[in-house]
């Protein structure tokens, strides 16, 4: 998921600003607009992105592949992917911020009718029964079968980005950024009820095969990307496309995480 952090060393001249929807997101931009001038993203050495989570990882499906690192500052609900947002000091912060090279999960879902779909996630794939009846799921990895059968509410494959998301709520384990693993997480498992998922190597590809799925339709989210009613599902890292992600020294991930992990 992840590669090697250090600190920006190129030259921050130029910064674009983008914002979400919400009137808090476009105000700072407009005020950061006017007090360091914004640069079409194209012609930008940083992106700032302003808004939530949703709103980074929209970006960073943008910027992939673009060389250019993505800070966030939060102007949203939800920020773990975020810095604090703040008006003054914003070049000295870029030039002092820990770039992280983060990549996607890659996910072709084939759906009933024969329909290959293709789709990246870096938060999470996420499977989910779509009707009052659990699912049945059989979960391959690398090719050996792993689990025969597993009945339950839904599957998470959380990149380390993703695993203080869905995959936390889901009692899944955080994951460090740099740590070369995905989370296989359960929802509400039912049989084999003690099973409460697995880490599996970044680069293994994870095949779930749905099981009676016409009494058992299932979904299936990339991000935002949703499927309905799929057969297969295989998940592997895309080694070949990457973002850079950008955080303040003081308030890393490697802060993130421990701080998420003593909250209570």
């Amino acid at each position: 998921m992840s590669g090697p952090r250090g600190h920006a060393r190129r030259k921050i001249e130029n910064v674009a600003f983008i914002a979400s929807a919400s009137e808090e997101a476009e105000a700072a931009k407009r005020r950061l607009s006017h007090l360091y001038g914004s640069s079409p993203p194209d012609m930008a050495d940083v992106i700032v992105a302003l808004g939530g989570d949703g709103f980074m990882l929209a970006a960073l499906r943008r910027f992939l592949d673009s060389g250019k690192p993505v800070y966030g500052m939060h102007r949203g609900t939800v920020g773990f992917l975020m810095n604090e947002y703040r008006v003054e000091g914003l070049m000295e912060r870029l030039a002092k911020a820990e770039v992280t090279r983060i990549r996607p999960l890659s996910m072709t879902a084939i759906s009933a009718d024969g329909t290959v779909h293709e789709a990246r996630a870096f938060n999470e794939v996420a499977l989910w029964r779509q009707t009052y009846q659990a699912a049945k799921l059989k979960i391959v990895i690398d090719g050996v079968e792993r689990l025969e059968e597993m009945v339950c509410d839904g599957l998470i494959v959380a990149t380390p980005a993703g695993s203080t998301a869905y995959n936390f709520s889901a009692h899944g384990p955080i994951i460090p950024l740099d740590a070369p693993l995905l989370a296989l997480t359960p929802i509400s498992p039912f049989r084999p009820r003690r099973w409460r998922g697995a880490l599996v190597p970044d680069r293994a590809e994870i095949r779930v095969e749905v099981l009676d799925f016409v009494k058992r339709p299932v979904g299936v989210a990339a991000d935002h990307t949703e499927i309905r009613d799929v057969l297969e599902v295989t998940v592997s890292q895309d080694r070949q496309a990457e973002s850079l992600l950008m955080f303040d020294p003081e308030h890393n991930w490697e802060e993130r995480i421990l701080a998420e992990q003593f909250q209570y």
